[in-house]
């Protein structure tokens, strides 16, 4: 499961519960968006571990100088 589909997913949970269901969620609305959410965050730790995510200030194209 990617990234996008994930977060796809977490959305069409949110705007079912909140729509259909007067903000009430059921056991396994609530079992299915928590086990989403971990991994949507063990996709985001790995992102910032392996350096795949822009930081301010900083760019990937300039070097440090050796002086």
């Amino acid at each position: 499961m990617n990234s996008s589909s994930i977060v796809k997913e977490m959305l069409e949970l949110k705007t079912q519960v909140a729509q259909k269901q007067g903000l009430v969620w059921t056991q396994e609305q609530k079992d299915r968006y928590a086990e989403l959410l971990d991994l949507r965050r063990a996709l985001v730790n790995y992102w910032f571990e392996n350096g795949m995510v822009a930081k301010p200030g900083k760019s990937a194209a300039t070097a440090p100088a050796d002086d």
